[in-house]
């Protein structure tokens, strides 16, 4: 039975602006392509970040229109069409995996989809002023997260550990683990010195300290950082299984950080999952602001690789105009409410 297809656009209206040392986001556009076959319906996000995706922003719609119009080629032509647009590619693997499903957003069937086991997550403080920082962390330790991310790098570095030391002289490292993410935010020749000061606070890691292809000294930070060091800009726009390992091989990161629509889909986060456990590295799976649809494949995908650390999938809750759906944040854990309905309107 053949399969159409079609596409819409949705923009994404963030709660508060949401800063990073990249600059403050107030919208972020994801598309979405849903296929048809019978009775049955599949879904999936193409989800872009500005100043990370590789996706050629003016050609997405086209690249979009093309796949509907020619959904029944091969699956191999579909996705060498493709290749150079990792958003789509995850957004089509969703799609195929929904309309495949007996019910079209549970693409990997699981305790997790049944209600019956959680997913342990971060809680994500974005930057702002040393107020509204504050604020943020006050929030996620009432909400009983016991991993907090802070996003640093845009605001006074002194400020930025002050607010650690705030969180440490209430809780220490057995408490709450606090995980930092510079973007890329440091210089390679003052990074180390900032590394140091920041290691008093007991960190668990700090995502990309300087900004990505800076390979040397990288590495030399993961050599000397008294802090692990976890890459996550660095693995945008590597292809080939070479590259993948050569890259892990050169810095020897601590942990890698994977976010599907950035990555290139489910495929190459395998890849990269099986190159990290080769080598010693270990990982864990980010959100990259996609709405509730992309979300909730990610969530599905990544309880199925049983890995138990805290990952970065509380990001559902940051949109005034998310789709409806059973993802649910309890006590820093993401659940599936199956008992909740999704609401879909394209």
């Amino acid at each position: 039975m053949t399969i159409q297809a079609k596409f819409f656009k949705h923009q994404l209206i963030f709660k508060q602006a949401a800063g990073t040392s990249r600059g403050v986001m107030h919208t972020k556009d994801s598309w979405f392509i849903q296929l048809y076959q019978g009775e049955k319906m599949g879904i999936g996000e193409c989800g872009y970040l500005e100043g990370l995706s590789i996706d050629d922003y003016g050609s997405i719609e086209s690249t979009l229109q093309w796949l509907c119009d020619h959904i029944n080629f091969e699956k191999e032509v579909l996705f060498d069409k493709i290749k150079d647009y990792p958003a789509i590619i995850f957004a089509l693997e969703q799609a195929f995996l929904s309309l495949a499903g007996d019910h079209p957003f549970e693409l990997f069937p699981s305790d997790f989809t049944k209600n019956q086991a959680p997913i342990t997550i971060n809680g994500l403080v974005w930057m702002g002023d040393y107020a509204s920082m504050k604020k943020q962390i006050a929030e996620k330790i009432n909400q009983n997260f016991s991993c907090i991310k802070l996003k640093i790098g845009a605001i006074d570095f002194e400020k930025e550990l002050d607010l650690l030391k705030h969180i440490r002289q209430d809780f220490s490292e057995k408490d709450i683990e606090i995980r930092v993410d510079a973007n890329g935010a440091f210089s390679p020749k003052d990074a180390l010195e900032k590394l140091k000061r920041l290691s008093a606070y007991n960190l668990h890691s700090i995502e990309q300290p300087i900004k990505p292809k800076q390979l040397e000294w990288m590495a030399q930070l993961g050599e000397q950082s008294p802090i692990p060091i976890a890459l996550d800009e660095e693995l945008f726009g590597v292809v080939s299984k070479k590259e993948k390992l050569q890259l892990l091989q050169t810095i020897q990161p601590a942990y890698i950080i994977l976010k599907p629509s950035l990555l290139g889909g489910i495929a190459h986060c395998n890849t990269w999952i099986d190159l990290a456990d080769q080598n010693h590295i270990k990982w864990w799976m980010t959100s990259a602001l996609e709405s509730n649809i992309g979300l909730n494949a990610i969530s599905q995908y990544t309880f199925t690789l049983g890995n138990v650390m805290p990952q970065g999938l509380g990001t559902g809750s940051l949109y005034t105009n998310n789709f409806e759906s059973p993802l649910v944040i309890d006590n820093g854990r993401l659940i599936y409410a199956n008992d909740k309905t999704w609401k879909i309107d394209g």
